[in-house]
């Protein structure tokens, strides 16, 4: 079903949904004594259509995250044709292979997975070659993803190579070392993994100042990692539902 009617159902759900996430926060926040304006909503639009990142916009979010570097190039081309007059940030929070740093640097304006220096690099190489041709306007802000448990099928680096990554990143002129992102583990307590990532991206921040930000939680443990000081949440389902739409 699509048309008028369907759109505007549509902009009510999310309207209801985006209100209630934005009332979880802000009920973690009080009982963090935290100020919600602390704290980065980001929208994970993975599989869902750019139609609904129009409506999103609409309804005054401005953050998006993707998984996937192709289809994210092509639903930003798509969301800059139907609202031409928005500014919306987009950020990766999905794994970056190599390959694809060239293409994730056209248009993300922050990437969250950097996880080993091989992945720095080549978004550095890929980040300066656009500044070298006016495809950038400045280094791209990124966050190293922390494992809390280890598993490389996950991706992340482990906490003992965590600040040697935060150093190298540091040194490279195309990227702008802005802190720490983490998953909780299927299985673990949201409130140890937390923790251990609060605790993570405090040693980062002790040697790199800058480097504020930790973005931790999802629909389901978004309380907990506020209650640990993430500065930024990463919610899909419970803003957009589950939705088997294809991409796009």
């Amino acid at each position: 079903m699509s048309g008028p009617g369907a759109d505007a159902a549509r902009a009510e759900e999310l309207a209801g949904r985006l209100a209630a996430v934005r009332e979880r926060i802000a009920g973690a926040c009080r009982a963090a004594d935290r100020d919600p304006a602390e704290v980065e909503l980001v929208a994970v639009t993975k599989t869902v259509p750019a139609e609904d990142v129009a409506l999103l916009l609409d309804l005054g979010l401005g953050t998006f995250g993707e998984n996937r570097v192709q289809e994210a190039g092509a639903k930003v081309e798509r969301v800059a044709e139907l609202r031409p007059a928005a500014r919306p940030q987009w950020v990766l929070v999905g794994g970056l292979q190599r390959n694809k740093a060239g293409a994730a640097a056209r248009w993300a304006d922050r990437v969250e997975s950097v996880d080993s220096i091989r992945v720095a690099d080549a978004l550095d190489r890929a980040v300066r070659r656009l500044l070298d041709t006016g495809g950038r306007a400045g280094p791209l802000p990124v966050l190293l993803q922390f494992s809390v448990d280890g598993d490389p099928r996950r991706g992340g680096v482990t906490g003992e190579d965590l600040v040697p990554l935060a150093e190298h990143v540091s040194g490279c002129p195309g990227l702008h070392l802005r802190g720490v992102m983490t998953v909780a583990p299927l299985g673990m307590d949201p409130d140890r993994a937390f923790s251990a990532a609060a605790a993570a991206a405090g040693r980062v921040r002790t040697r790199f100042p800058q480097a504020t930000t930790l973005s931790a939680g999802m629909s389901g443990d978004l309380e907990s990692a506020i209650g640990h000081g993430s500065s930024v949440v990463r919610v899909g389902t419970a803003l957009l539902g589950r939705r088997p739409l294809a991409s796009p």
